[in-house]
């Protein structure tokens, strides 16, 4: 259980931050920017949130959380040592990226296929899932390159993958199953 009795501790005043493992890491470090992207994926799904209802909103609860279970997988590396550590740390499973692939098919039905590419808009709800779905992207992007120098759990990437997938398909929901998506026209403005 997490007890957070005091919210400031100035052991990251120098500019490094302890991992799940109690290793001492610089702030910037690439496994950090990682973690802390996903972070930031999470507060845009908290705002989509507000706009939500009914499945969807319960869907983004889930989202919500399992995105701080990977922030947990990021922040403690070295798989390999896991059997170690003093505690069982968290990772991410196949199970929470078939749950995404499920959810994405059964949204999916409900839409005609897309016959040109979207432009972010539409309802609030559609636009604030454009953006959690850039950040993710984002987030999966600094993972890959984490992972690439040092230990990542492969569902980490994987679950990030599909979930940019499903907030792209959430978001054609939100726009009344697709019916008030805002399709790209190409060189729409190049003629003055």
């Amino acid at each position: 259980m997490v007890v957070l009795s005091k919210i400031y501790t100035k052991t990251g005043d120098a500019g490094e931050t302890a991992l799940g493992n109690g290793a001492r890491v610089a702030k910037h470090s690439l496994r950090v920017s990682a973690y802390g992207t996903v972070d930031e994926t999470n507060a845009t799904v908290g705002l989509a949130r507000q706009f939500a209802e009914g499945e969807i909103e319960l869907a983004l609860a889930r989202v919500s959380n399992d995105l701080f279970d990977l922030g947990a997988d990021l922040c403690t590396p070295d798989m390999h040592l896991d059997a170690q550590l003093p505690y069982t740390p968290l990772r991410m499973q196949e199970a929470q990226v078939l749950r995404l692939e499920r959810e994405i098919d059964a949204m999916n039905t409900r839409l005609t296929p897309l016959r040109s590419f979207i432009l972010p808009g539409g309802s609030r709800l559609a636009a604030q899932m454009h953006l959690c779905r850039t950040v993710c992207r984002r987030a999966e992007r600094l993972v890959v390159e984490t992972a690439t120098m040092e230990s990542v759990n492969p569902e980490a990437v994987k679950y990030l993958n599909r979930l940019s997938d499903w907030f792209f398909v959430a978001g054609r929901i939100a726009n009344n199953d697709g019916k008030d998506d805002v399709l790209w026209v190409p060189g729409l403005t190049r003629e003055g």
